[in-house]
C-alpha cells in the first residue's frame, strides 16, 4: 500500500549573506523545527501559486520566485512528501504572521537548527555549494 503523497514548496531566500528561515508552530505537524518558508500546493495550484500564497499568509510578503534548485521525495509516518525548492527574493521585511519565528541566518551557523528531514537536504546542499572548492 502506498502512503498519501503530499507536494510541499519552499523558498531559499538570501539577503546580505544570511538565508531566511522560519519555525514551525508548536501545534504544527513536526513542531518546532526550522524551515525554508513554504507550504503545502493545493489541488489545481502552481508551485509558484503555493509558494506566493504561503510566504504572504506565513510571513506577510510578496515574493518574486527563481529557478527550481532542489526536487526530493521523503517518506515520514504515514505520508510521503514531494520537497520542492526555489530560489526566491522578497519584496519587505518578513514577519512572523502564521509561524512562531522568523530568522535571518548565515550558511555556516544552519547547522545549529533542526529542520525536518525533507529540509535538511536542501540545507545539506545548499551547504555543499557554499563550502565546493570547485563549485
Amino acid at each position: 500500500m502506498s502512503l498519501p503523497r503530499v507536494r510541499v514548496v519552499a523558498a531559499e531566500i538570501e539577503r546580505d549573506g544570511a538565508f531566511l528561515i522560519t519555525q514551525r508552530r508548536a501545534e504544527a505537524a513536526l513542531p518546532n523545527l526550522w524551515e525554508f518558508p513554504g507550504g503545502r500546493v493545493r489541488v489545481g495550484e502552481s508551485d509558484a501559486e503555493a509558494l506566493k500564497r504561503t510566504l504572504r499568509d506565513r510571513l506577510g510578503t510578496d515574493v518574486q520566485i527563481g529557478h527550481k534548485l532542489l526536487a526530493i521525495s521523503h517518506d515520514y509516518d504515514g505520508y510521503s512528501v514531494d520537497f520542492v525548492v526555489y530560489r526566491c527574493a522578497v519584496a519587505g521585511e518578513p514577519k512572523s504572521a502564521r509561524v512562531q519565528e522568523v530568522r535571518w541566518v548565515a550558511a555556516e551557523d544552519l547547522d545549529d537548527y533542526d529542520f525536518p528531514s525533507a529540509d535538511q537536504a536542501s540545507v545539506d546542499q545548499l551547504l555543499g555549494e557554499r563550502t565546493d572548492p570547485g563549485g
